[in-house]
């Protein structure tokens, strides 16, 4: 009888660990871009800073970017328009000071300011969005090269777990515990 319920306690307990690891796996994430530094014209030294932001996270279909600014405005565009810095033909566009884009594919997402000068100032930002098996980000250097800031420290959330490794561990963890029971 005691080995039964001991038997049950584990199986509750695997069940239990394995739909909080698929929770966290599946988590859907909002990324405020550019963290403190929020949504405006970088500095002369730092054109770079989105750049660098969107290489400090990963971002997973289901995700969105959370855009925060004042006086500016924030347009999502097609390639081209992204180098060029032309917000002629938007995808979609923001003013209100808030806007946040649901990332519903993978692949490359392209965002600039609509304010001309602001954007060849580099508020711009270029993301790659991971799918299911994608492991490497393909984000591309601006035309201009210049010297890049320090790394700053994320805000974004980033969960390292696949299905497969947590299954792993689970299965690991059930393993051990059967093993050490008498």
């Amino acid at each position: 009888m005691m080995k039964i319920s001991k038997m049950a306690s584990l199986a509750a307990f695997f069940c239990t660990c394995s739909i909080i690891a698929i929770g966290l796996v599946n988590a859907e994430r909002v990324f405020k871009v550019g963290d403190g530094f929020g949504w405006q014209k970088p500095g002369q030294n730092s054109s770079v800073v989105y750049t660098q932001w969107a290489k400090t996270n990963r971002f997973q279909v289901g995700d969105s970017l959370s855009f925060e600014y004042k006086n500016d405005s924030v347009v999502e565009v097609e390639k081209w328009g992204y180098f060029h810095c032309d917000a002629s033909k938007p995808i979609v566009a923001f003013n209100n000071g808030h806007g946040v884009f649901k990332l519903d594919r993978p692949g490359p997402f392209f965002f600039i300011s609509g304010t001309l000068n602001h954007c060849k100032g580099g508020q711009r930002l270029q993301i790659e969005v991971m799918g299911l098996h994608h492991h490497s980000p393909l984000i591309g250097n601006p035309p201009a090269a210049q010297p890049a800031p320090s790394p700053q420290q994320s805000s974004g959330v980033f969960v390292s777990m696949t299905r497969g490794s947590s299954s792993v561990l689970l299965i690991g963890t059930l393993i051990a515990l059967l093993w050490s029971s008498p």
